[in-house]
C-alpha cells in the first residue's frame, strides 16, 4: 500500500509516516472536581454533527445526580465514545469544534501534543469508511452484549498513517471548509422544509374550517366540500403486456420511486405482469404506515414514465371533467386534512402488520375540502410545485457536496 494519497496540496512530498495515535494525543485526566460546569454544560457525541451540547442535541441532560466525576473537554479536544453503536460498532471518535463541556465517564477525552497533530485532522482521518472499526478491531473485545471493553490508554496504541502536522493542517482546514458549506446546505433544506409545512398549514383550512388563513389575492369564497369519486376515477390496468417492469414504492420524502433503488434490492425477477400499470400524472395510495405517514401516503408519479405496483395499492386518475387540478392534489395529500377522512372509513382492527383495512370503495368515498374554482386549485399548486423543485435543488446540491466529501475522503488519505 502506497504511503502517499492520490491528491495532495502543493508543496507536500514526503510519504506519511507509520506511527502509534499514542505519539500524536495523549488521555486527558482534567475532571470537574471544583464543579465549574454543571448538567447544562454535558456534551454528546453524534456521527452526524460531531460534539454538541446534550439539551441542544437531545432536548434534556442525562447526566446522574453529580457531575463532579466529569471529564472535562476542551476546544480542540478529541473525544471517543467508546461505545458500540449500531452504525458505528466501535464508537466515535470526533474533535470538539465548539465550547468547553463535560462528559461522562463512558467517554475517553484526549489532548492532541502540540505541534504533531491537529484534531480537525483526526477527526476526518477516522471519518474514512471503517477506518475507525479496522483501527480498533485489534485493541478491543467486544462481548456477546455488544459490551466494548477498552481503556482510554489502549485506544491510543494502534498504528496510523499521518502527514507532517503542516499538511495535516491543510487537510484539515480544507474539509472544515467543506463541511461548513455542506452544514450552508443542509440549513436551506431543512429551512425551506419548515417554510413548507407552515405554509401547507396556513393555505389549506384547518379544524373544519370552510377557508385558509393565506390565500392569493381575488379569492373570497368558501371552499367546497367533495367525494374524491366525484373529481377521479380508480385505475385497475393490469400491466398484462408487460408494458413496464419498474417496479416501485412510495417514499414519504421521494414519493413514487423505483424499489429496486431504494431498498437496495431487486425484485425485477418476479413476475410483475400482475401488477397494476401506472402512467406518469397518475396517483397511488399505500395503505402502509410508518411513523412519517400514520395514515399511508398518497403520490403521484412523476420521476417515469410508467411503472408497476402491487395491487395492494389503490391507483387513481383524475377525471376530465372532475374539476381538479393535479398540481393541487399533490399539495393537498401532503398536508394532513385527508387523515380524519380515512380514519373514518377504517375498519375496526384497523392495522394489520402495519397496513390499513380500508377498501377501494370506502376509499373513494372519502371526503376533501377544495377550492370550487380551479384557478384557485392552480396557484396553490404551482406554488407549492415550485417550492418543491427549489427544494429539490438544494437536496441535489447537498448530496452532491456529501458524495463529492465522501470522494476526496479516499483521495486525500492514506
Amino acid at each position: 500500500m502506497s504511503n502517499t494519497p492520490q491528491i495532495r496540496f502543493a508543496g507536500f512530498t514526503d510519504a506519511w509516516e507509520q506511527r502509534k495515535l499514542n505519539e500524536y494525543l495523549t488521555v486527558s485526566t482534567k475532571k470537574n472536581t471544583e464543579d465549574k460546569y454543571d448538567k447544562t454544560d454535558v456534551l454528546s457525541v453524534s456521527g452526524e454533527v460531531g460534539v454538541v451540547n446534550q439539551i441542544e442535541f437531545q432536548g434534556r441532560s442525562f447526566a446522574g445526580a453529580s457531575v463532579s466525576n466529569y471529564g472535562v473537554v476542551e476546544t480542540g479536544d478529541v473525544v471517543y465514545t467508546k461505545s458500540p453503536l449500531r452504525a458505528n460498532p466501535y464508537g466515535i471518535i470526533k474533535a470538539n469544534k465548539g465550547k468547553s463541556g463535560i462528559v461522562s465517564t463512558l467517554y475517553a477525552v484526549y489532548k492532541t501534543i502540540q505541534g504533531t497533530a491537529n484534531a480537525d485532522f483526526i477527526e476526518c482521518y477516522f471519518d474514512l469508511d471503517d477506518r475507525l472499526n479496522m483501527y480498533l478491531k485489534p485493541l478491543v473485545n467486544i462481548g456477546a452484549k455488544h459490551d466494548m471493553k477498552v481503556t482510554d490508554e489502549n485506544a491510543l496504541k494502534g498504528g496510523v498513517l499521518f502527514p507532517s502536522y503542516e499538511e495535516q493542517c491543510q487537510i484539515a482546514d480544507f474539509f472544515s471548509r467543506l463541511d461548513t458549506l455542506i452544514t450552508l446546505h443542509q440549513r436551506k433544506c431543512d429551512a425551506l422544509q419548515k417554510f413548507k409545512k407552515s405554509m401547507l398549514q396556513k393555505m389549506f383550512p384547518q379544524n373544519g374550517e370552510s377557508v385558509p388563513e393565506i390565500r392569493f389575492a381575488g379569492f373570497t369564497d368558501a371552499w367546497e366540500q367533495r367525494k374524491l369519486s366525484d373529481m377521479v376515477e380508480r385505475v385497475t390496468r393490469k400491466n398484462e403486456n408487460l408494458e413496464s417492469e419498474l417496479p416501485l414504492t412510495i417514499s414519504a420524502q421521494y414519493g413514487l420511486i423505483d424499489h429496486n433503488e431504494f431498498f437496495d434490492k431487486r425484485i425485477a425477477s418476479r413476475d410483475v405482469s400482475g401488477y397494476y400499470l401506472l402512467k406518469k400524472g397518475e396517483f397511488a395510495y399505500n395503505k402502509s404506515t410508518s411513523s412519517d405517514a400514520p395514515w399511508g401516503a398518497v403520490k403521484r408519479l412523476d420521476r417515469y414514465e410508467m411503472g408497476v405496483l402491487s395491487t395492494l395499492y389503490i391507483v387513481f386518475a383524475l377525471k376530465e371533467d372532475g374539476n381538479i387540478d393535479s398540481d393541487f392534489l399533490v399539495s393537498y395529500y401532503d398536508t394532513d386534512c385527508w387523515h380524519k377522512g380515512v380514519q373514518a372509513i377504517a375498519a375496526e382492527g384497523a392495522r394489520n402488520h402495519g397496513l390499513l383495512n380500508i377498501t377501494p370503495a370506502g376509499y373513494f368515498e372519502t371526503v376533501l375540502t377544495v377550492p370550487s374554482n380551479v384557478k384557485e386549485q392552480h396557484q396553490i399548486g404551482t406554488f407549492f410545485a415550485k417550492l418543491d423543485s427549489l427544494i429539490t435543488l438544494h437536496q441535489r446540491k447537498l448530496e452532491t457536496l456529501q458524495k463529492m466529501k465522501k470522494s476526496l475522503l479516499q483521495k486525500m488519505f492514506v
